[in-house]
């Protein structure tokens, strides 16, 4: 996968307000520790998250996603007049039909031009959309595309609660199976977009170099959820998760590095999809890039599903303590359920 016309031109989030830290989880979980003897912390000791963040009960997607692309408007100076292209890339969806994309194509006041789908990959759904939409430029079929992600991981993160409490209270729970859950309490809510545009309208942009892709499909059964937007249900076999993880990445982090002609040394910059603190230590250490700078929201917004990645370059982007010169390599490793590895180079330049 090679990109020479494409570029992230503008970028926009949106976050909660509210926030429950691992702590107040804990509490609330209280009667599980307490019967199955489980240490105090130990949900933060194991993931590294302190705290995450929820929208209000009721919130939609499609309302998180508009937000995130009108702060990337307000940044950017752009009216979105001629938007080619928008995607909405979340694992949250207001609902199965129509797309989401119509909500947000609606509250945006997008052209009747803009083609508009939902594009669904677990947390792979922005990095799979940033693809589509780089390939569709560097074609020639459009200029410029807006894709937007609304995660909203508060109704996992309450409905695994009161489940967890109602099995403990049957009888149903011991320290072995327990464990599938654990993955929904590192769950976070944000909301991501980014303006994807032909280089020649934005020459100082960080530009997509491209990468490449990887797919390991017997692991679709490691981590499944039920399906129902409004109240959510997964189950997660980590450990074999993460295992089966890594393989792949190590296996399409040699492939992204012949297709963008890199060895170790040209990395400037690494993000991992913000999992938790041991699928990055385990990430970076397997890919001998410990010792490349990297960048962190897991610890205080969890995993944010799609959003996570272009979370991270955008928190990365704003924090006055990270200098950023231009030219210099980023690469982003995105990996969802599936499972799926998406790892891209940027060249760092502008974002807005």
């Amino acid at each position: 996968m090679k990109f020479t016309k494409v570029v992230i031109a503008a970028a926009g989030s949106f976050t909660p307000d509210e926030i429950i830290s691992s702590e107040a989880i804990e509490e609330k979980l209280s009667p599980i520790y307490k019967k199955l003897k489980l240490p105090e912390g130990r949900l933060e000791l194991m993931t590294g998250i302190n705290e995450r963040r929820v929208w209000p009960k009721g919130t939609r997607p499609s309302f998180l996603s508009s937000q995130a692309a009108l702060e990337l408007k307000k940044n950017a100076n752009e009216n979105f007049k001629d938007i080619d292209l928008l995607i909405h890339s979340a694992v949250c969806r207001d609902f199965l039909e129509p797309s989401t994309a119509s909500v947000i194509h609606h509250e945006l006041g997008l052209p009747e031009s803009t083609m508009i789908f939902d594009l669904s990959n677990a947390c792979l759904g922005m990095m799979n959309a940033l693809t589509v939409a780089g390939s569709m430029i560097e074609s020639g079929q459009i200029r410029k595309a807006l894709i937007v992600s609304g995660e909203n991981g508060g109704p996992l993160l309450e409905d695994t609660i009161s489940s967890l409490l109602k099995k403990n209270e049957d009888g149903e729970l011991t320290r072995k199976n327990i464990k599938k859950y654990i993955a929904n309490l590192t769950i976070g809510s944000a909301a991501t977009a980014l303006l994807i545009a032909h280089r020649d309208d934005y020459p100082e942009a960080a530009q997509v170099l491209g990468g490449a892709v990887a797919t390991d499909s017997t692991a679709n059964i490691l981590c499944q959820g039920d399906g129902n937007p409004h109240s959510l249900m997964m189950e997660t076999n980590s450990e074999e998760l993460l295992r089966k993880g890594i393989i792949l990445a190590q296996k399409n982090w040699t492939a992204a590095k012949e297709s963008l002609k890199w060895q170790d040394s040209d990395v400037d910059f690494v993000l991992t999809h913000q999992v938790g603190k041991a699928h990055e230590e385990l990430t970076l250490q397997t890919l001998h890039l410990n010792s490349i700078e990297t960048y962190r929201t897991y610890p205080t917004f969890g995993n944010t599903g799609s959003s996570a990645l272009p979370l991270t370059l955008i928190q990365m982007m704003r924090d006055k303590n990270t200098s950023i010169l231009p030219q210099k390599n980023v690469a982003m490793m995105g990996i969802g359920s599936g499972l799926t590895s998406i790892i891209l180079g940027l060249s760092w330049g502008r974002i807005q």
